[in-house]
């Protein structure tokens, strides 16, 4: 099923100028009167001439679908890869961050609001540096970092530009990351599949009727995506922003943890804390003792991880053994301050711990090439 999105287009890659790329979309079919269904992400807008889709990135020019942003990057910077959250690939390395504006979504407590939603409140606008996928691999391995993410905003909505450099940064020895709300299409998470090693996705409650309030989207597609990404064999950790009085009910607790729980019990399931944002300026920010009854529910259902951030001096931040349950990580914040892992398993009992521990920095020829 696909619906149109009637909103008209300001920010054609005609009027950017010459400067700005004209980049054809990938999966997108015509359809009659010259409009468009793109087939990225779960709402399959149908486009029709000189509109864009719910993201505020894609156009359809004289029934040809174009993104917008293909070499605009708005933010790139380095992180640890623990700030993704990401706890159970490569821990201790650093990851090259990038993003372009747009977004899918239009959560009322987005924390990256004014660049998610810049298309939308700024029609005619698309800002960002002009980069090519060349030249970010380049700066990632001159940063030194172990993968490139994919974040920040939501990297579907900028997929030709990732799978680009996905691409080639595979090619040199670099993981990909996406930071996703998890509402692709299974054709854009195949297509990405063989350069995309790891993703946490957003699962942002478990109530249908709120997710289509909060973030304007329906939650079926995100619970298929997650199962997809593991039936693929992409590493897989979970996210779930706990907001007092919205999806911090230990019914609907239970109901996450149970469905992660369904998928893998060896997805890690990060709890963070909500603090107000954007349009949720009225929400309290979460407690202390509603995370550790949400880590609680988690751990009840059988999770073998389950971690609590965004709030200081956490103690559920380590990763310990499920099986003798000993500190293996030690973490505070985003900075691994034990690493005592062996192989791949627990040094304790020997035990497999799951997600992706080996060494992988970029290939000396690709340090070679880089300059580094």
């Amino acid at each position: 099923m696909s619906f149109e999105f009637g909103v008209p287009s300001f920010a054609s890659t005609r009027s950017l100028g010459p400067e700005n790329l004209m980049k054809e979309a990938v999966l997108y079919e015509k359809v009659e009167g010259g409009s468009v269904v793109c087939n990225l992400c779960a709402h399959r807008c149908l486009i029709r001439p000189g509109r864009i889709g719910i993201c505020g990135v894609r156009e359809n020019i004289d029934g040809v679908l174009y993104t917008l942003v293909y070499n605009r990057v708005i933010s790139a910077s380095i992180d640890p890869i623990e700030k993704k959250p990401l706890f159970h690939v490569l821990p201790g390395t650093s990851s090259f961050s990038i993003a372009t504006v747009g977004c899918n979504f239009h959560c009322r407590f987005c924390q990256n609001w004014e660049i998610s939603q810049f298309p939308k409140a700024r029609a005619g606008f698309i800002p960002g540096r002009k980069i090519s996928s060349g030249k970010i691999v380049r700066e990632a391995l001159t940063s030194r970092s172990s993968t490139i993410a994919y974040t920040y905003t939501e990297p579907t909505v900028f997929f030709e530009l990732a799978y680009d450099t996905a691409r080639l940064a595979a090619g040199k020895g670099l993981k990909n990351i996406f930071v996703t709300n998890g509402y692709m299409t299974a054709e854009a998470l195949h297509r990405i599949k063989p350069y995309l090693h790891a993703a946490n996705v957003d699962l942002k409650g478990f109530d249908d009727r709120r997710h289509r309030r909060i973030c304007g989207a329906k939650l079926q597609p995100v619970l298929d995506t997650i199962r997809l990404m593991k039936a693929l064999g992409i590493w897989i950790e979970v996210t779930t922003l706990v907001i007092p009085g919205h999806n911090d009910s230990d019914q609907e607790l239970a109901q996450i943890a149970s469905f992660v729980k369904g998928v893998g019990a060896d997805i890690p399931w990060h709890l963070s804390a909500f603090y107000p944002a954007y349009k949720m300026l009225e929400v309290a920010p979460t407690d202390r003792e509603t995370l550790e009854r949400a880590w609680r529910i988690g751990k009840e259902a059988g999770l073998r991880y389950v971690y609590c951030g965004n709030l200081p001096g956490n103690i559920h931040e380590g990763t310990d053994c499920y099986q003798c349950e000993k500190r293996i990580i030690q973490r505070r914040g985003f900075t691994v301050q034990k690493m005592a892992l062996q192989d791949g398993c627990c040094p304790y009992c020997g035990a497999p711990i799951d997600g992706v521990w080996q060494d992988y920095y970029p290939t000396a020829e690709a340090r070679t090439i880089a300059g580094v």
